[in-house]
């Protein structure tokens, strides 16, 4: 670790603004939880955010953001500091959950001040809380930085969102080209940093086929069962431990009616991979595979589409911006756990910016589940961590 980084956190921790800062946070988890339990209650499907993205803008402006908006990809944006001066720092949280359209987000308590129980509660409302309670600190406590501080809500993280909300900030917004460094809050946990973006793409295997009766037209080739040879033969596939690989099956799609042989049935596959050469040797086997099998069953076609595809990518182990977390979890008593994860920093990774996903305190579980919970516990820790982080970032 740095000696002047740990020299400058040190002295960033003792001025009067920080720990006017930190008083805030202390004072406001109540608030915190308020806001928590607010925000899970309005649904934000892949593709549907658009109702907690209006609610979030409210929110910047209440706490006196500057250039408060919802851009055109979705994302509700709030700034702090002169956006004219230098590259911002982007600290963001992504607005989305994996779970449809028409789920149940209302969360529960079966105790006060216990665990908030409901889906998307820790993933990734945990996050968004810590992004509101970022700004309203650093608002609270007048702070003023050299570098500005760039909010964001963002879509697209989940599923099928393949970063889009990222993909915009970065390659098609106002804000391109002028965001110098990126810290993605991400679920529960205090000292984890995901510092390695972990590489993924999705497909969907398609296969079609004339259709039927089920008695009458029997021995015609039925898709739902083609599909599924080729899942089993590439269920049978060994990976290697190293590099670490996994494809998954994630959701089927097809026909029509019990007794009616289906003309069309899909499969959403997700393949993740810490090696992209691993990775495109299993998409060849992806292709081998279903092309085996297709061609065994006269009349029936075939298309597999990439609908996905995260880019891969490292921060450096020497860089400044670990530095400065390492010399932040050093002051506050915490050992640095560097972790590999697929998160919103994949993209600003990709393109050689400096970025990290940060945990947002708490604990949680059941994540992508209806059991999922979020206990707030601890997360005032957590958000000290976060705070010291951009402001070092943001410093002179």
């Amino acid at each position: 670790m740095s000696a002047q980084a740990h020299f400058r956190i040190t002295r960033l921790a003792t001025q009067l603004a920080v720990h006017r800062a930190f008083q805030w946070l202390h004072l406001h988890q109540p608030q915190l939880r308020a806001w928590q339990m607010e925000m899970l209650a309005i649904p934000a499907p892949p593709f549907g955010e658009g109702e907690r993205a209006a609610w979030f803008a409210d929110k910047f402006r209440e706490l006196g953001l500057a250039d408060v908006g919802v851009d055109a990809e979705g994302n509700a944006l709030g700034s702090l500091g002169d956006s004219s001066a230098r590259k911002s720092v982007l600290l963001s949280a992504h607005l989305d959950t994996v779970f449809p359209a028409g789920t149940d987000t209302v969360p529960r308590e079966e105790e006060i001040g216990g665990p908030i129980l409901g889906p998307g509660a820790c993933d990734n409302a945990a996050g968004l809380t810590a992004l509101l309670a970022i700004a309203a600190a650093m608002r609270h406590a007048g702070i003023v930085t050299a570098a500005p501080v760039l909010f964001a809500a963002n879509v697209g993280e989940e599923g099928e969102g393949d970063l889009r909300g990222m993909r915009f900030l970065f390659e098609r917004g106002v804000h391109r080209g002028r965001i110098g460094a990126a810290i993605a809050l991400e679920g529960a946990g205090t000292s984890a940093v995901v510092t390695r973006a972990l590489g993924s793409r999705r497909y969907r295997v398609t296969i079609c086929g004339p259709g039927g009766h089920s008695w009458t037209d029997a021995g015609t080739p039925n898709p739902i069962t083609l599909l599924s040879r080729g899942l089993a033969e590439l269920g049978d596939l060994i990976f290697p431990d190293e590099p670490r690989t996994v494809l998954s099956p994630g959701q089927i799609f097809g026909g029509t009616s019990i007794n009616s042989i289906p003309s069309e049935a899909s499969v959403l596959l997700d393949l993740r991979s810490t090696d992209p050469a691993q990775m495109l040797a299993v998409e060849r086997e992806i292709h081998r595979t279903f092309e085996n099998v297709v061609a065994r069953a006269t009349g029936s076609r075939l298309k597999i589409e990439m609908i996905g595809n995260r880019p891969a990518g490292e921060l450096a182990m020497d860089s400044a911006m670990l530095r400065t977390i390492r010399a932040v979890d050093r002051h506050l008593g915490f050992r640095t756990e560097l972790r590999i994860g697929s998160t919103d920093a994949n993209l600003p990774l990709s393109l050689g910016v400096p970025a990290v996903a940060m945990a947002a305190g708490g604990t949680g579980g059941g994540i992508h589940t209806l059991g999922e919970w979020y206990d707030p516990a601890g997360r005032e820790m957590a958000l000290r961590r976060v705070l010291l982080t951009v402001l070092d970032l943001a410093g002179d």
